[in-house]
This record gives structure tokens, sequence and C-alpha cells, in this order.
């Protein structure tokens, strides 16, 4: 399912909705973690699970900031990322990347978009490019880890 994540028409719209995203994707590497056979697979996803942690607090640093509160927990979108993961756990390391790289693919689309932002200053465009370089490297370790499995 697209994201429609970073075509809010202001700031804080967008901030909220980043975070929770941020909840969905934390959920869904968690997941990864747990249902990944190779212990080198996981312990790359959770250096990645890394990162999305990284970029939550400092949404959450953005929300205060902005003068809003921050979402607590992902939302209904969570049972997607982390369905996904369930489903592929049935078929194997590889498909449970693949299904990663799907999961990776809106979070690349949502900070483009994000650093393209009317609303974004030069602080919040720079960690919005900075995730975005973040999601990138993310997507291409899942899809030419995957292809090699």
């Amino acid at each position: 399912m697209a994201t429609t994540v970073g075509n809010e028409t202001d700031i804080k719209s967008l901030v909220k909705d980043l975070i929770y995203l941020e909840h969905d994707a934390i959920a869904a590497y968690e997941s990864t973690i747990d249902k990944l056979g190779e212990t080198r697979l996981s312990a790359q996803v959770s250096e990645f699970r890394n990162d999305h942690l990284q970029h939550m607090d400092v949404l959450r640093e953005m929300a205060a900031e902005l003068g809003i509160e921050a979402p607590a927990q992902g939302d209904a979108k969570q049972y997607l990322t982390t369905g996904k993961i369930a489903l592929a756990d049935l078929m194997g390391d590889k498909q449970i990347l693949q299904a990663m790289k799907t999961n990776e693919d809106d979070t690349v689309t949502a900070y483009e978009r994000a650093s393209q932002h009317p609303d974004a200053v030069p602080k919040s465009k720079s960690f919005f490019e900075k995730a975005l370089a973040d999601e990138r490297r993310h997507r291409e370790w899942m899809s030419s880890t995957a292809a090699s499995l």
C-alpha cells in the first residue's frame, strides 16, 4: 500500500504522520528481528532499527518545538507492516526481507516528500534528507540481500 505521508499541507501534520510511520517501521523491524533465521541478518536489521529509533527521537523533539503532542504508538498501518512480515515468515528469510523492502519503499517516499515540504526549515530539511539517506540505504540492503539468498 502506497503511503500518503509527506503530502500534508502543514509541517505539524507532517511531523505527526512521520512519527506514526516511524512507530510502524520500528514494530516491523522488531518483528523481522524475531523472525529472521540467520543471526547475521538479524544483527544488520537491528542496526537499521536503531536508525529508526534515532529518527523517532528527532521527530519527538520537532513535535515539542512545534507545540504538538507526539503520538505514543503507531496507527492501523502497523498491522499492515507487521502483517506482511508474519506472512513472509511462512516462506523464509528471503521473503521477510522482500516484505521489509516494500515497507522501506513507503519510508523512502515519505522522506523524499518531507525533504521537499514547503514548510520545512533548514534544520528540519537537513534531518529529512539524512533520514532519507538512511531509508535508501536500508531499502538497498533489503533488496540486494534478499536477491542473494
